[in-house]
């Protein structure tokens, strides 16, 4: 057997996204501690204010499968008007769409819709959605995703990090819902997960 470092480039490529994939997961897994903690033990909690004892949040597994590359952010029309975002509570709040994330899963091509909401940073997309998931394992009126806008238009759409808006935990919060234009037709098994299944945050 060769040495490592005597392998066709190819290999080098190989360990490469090895490396990068497993950076991936480590980033994540200290992420979901870090936000078990902060459900544990901080008085804003929404665990606590539901007047729940505080546990660990769940999740589904790190797949790399739901870590999408998408080139470019498809532009929304420049005279598009503003879109009312429904709320938990009833009342409504106003967001800009800021174009469209073009993707392929479960061999579907698929659209979501990222919105500046409120103060939302330029470059920033508040991405809500709902899948097929929503309602049985994961919250009904979906899950979000925050998601960067690089330098070149392009956008890792990583549905790894989605998140379950507080109202899942309780209801003194007033939560945007993902509109009809972003209810998936497939299953993502990524991301946070109602408790009852799923994987706990690992201990460091």
């Amino acid at each position: 057997m060769r040495p490592l470092d005597a392998l066709p480039d190819h290999a080098g490529r190989d360990r490469h996204v090895d490396a990068g994939r497993d950076r991936h997961v480590d980033a994540i897994a200290a992420g979901r501690r870090a936000k078990d903690a902060y459900f544990r033990t901080s008085p804003d909690s929404p665990l606590r204010r539901a007047g729940d004892r505080p546990g660990a949040l769940r999740y589904f597994a790190i797949d790399a499968r739901y870590r999408i590359f998408v080139p470019r952010l498809r532009a929304s029309s420049g005279t598009a008007p503003p879109i009312a975002l429904d709320t938990s509570t009833g009342d409504r709040r106003t967001a800009r769409r800021a174009g469209f994330l073009d993707f392929e899963l479960h061999g579907q091509r698929l659209s979501l819709t990222g919105f500046r909401l409120g103060r939302t940073p330029q470059g920033s997309l508040f991405v809500p959605f709902t899948d097929a998931t929503s309602g049985r394992e994961t919250y009904a009126s979906g899950r979000y995703l925050d998601l960067e806008l690089g330098p070149d238009g392009s956008v890792v759409l990583d549905f790894n990090l989605a998140y379950h808006p507080y109202c899942a935990y309780s209801d003194g919060y007033s939560c945007p819902l993902a509109p009809a234009e972003n209810r998936l037709p497939v299953p993502i098994l990524a991301g946070e997960r109602l408790p009852g299944g799923g994987q706990a945050p690992e201990e460091p």
